[in-house]
């Protein structure tokens, strides 16, 4: 693990997702500092309502992978190139997401950031904010340790299949896969993004701030 450590805005200015991953193995201490800062995030009337599943098995890896690979598939096609009339920059996004819809299953670590729902309460009351906050703080927890990551949750689609395939309980939810591994391609860099003043509004819809 690196001993370097990174400030909080240079993490966030410079998390990128990384798609292409070493299988080299992501070590004890780096995976447990990543996951001390996921229970660090805030949640509603601190319900805490999260729980993470590590993956390392590499059958359990395997079969995890080729349930996103036929999600991917599903959504998105075997993709030749131009076939949706993408931009050269799209097509450089798209065929990254084939590879990891490709090699999903060889990411060192699969990570299932999972939200546990209460029985007694309605599919309305799911309780995103209090487990998105982690989420984000897995990912730039794990950029400032030098490690890769992307969002993902096209696993959805066999939610079923995962929860059975790792005996995840019914009231639980997968709410996101995320694969972790040192990158093997791409680095970590400001990412291309609309500036802030074309986002931005101030007091009423359409208004400008600055």
């Amino acid at each position: 693990m690196s001993t370097h450590e990174i400030g909080l805005f240079e993490a966030i200015d410079t998390l990128r997702s990384m798609r292409h991953l070493k299988p080299d193995p992501v070590p004890e201490a780096a995976l447990r500092r990543i996951l001390e800062a996921a229970i660090k995030a805030p949640s509603g009337m601190n319900s805490q309502p999260w729980n993470f599943l590590v993956v390392r098995d590499a059958d359990l890896r395997r079969r995890v992978g080729a349930f996103y690979r036929q999600a991917f598939l599903e959504v998105y096609g075997d993709g030749g190139s131009g076939a949706r009339n993408l931009t050269p920059a799209d097509e450089r996004v798209r065929a990254s997401a084939q590879h990891l819809a490709d090699h999903m299953g060889e990411a060192p670590v699969l990570l299932l950031v999972c939200l546990r729902h209460s029985y007694d309460r309605p599919p309305e009351g799911r309780a995103y904010s209090s487990i998105l906050p982690a989420v984000q703080n897995i990912l730039l927890a794990a950029r400032g340790l030098g490690l890769g990551t992307t969002l993902t949750s096209l696993h959805k689609r066999y939610e079923r299949e995962v929860k059975e395939l790792l005996g995840i309980p019914d009231h639980v939810e997968t709410v996101a896969l995320i694969p972790i591994g040192y990158p093997e391609r791409g680095r970590f860099a400001p990412p291309p993004r609309r500036p802030v003043e074309e986002v931005t509004f101030g007091e009423r819809w359409g208004q400008k701030l600055w």
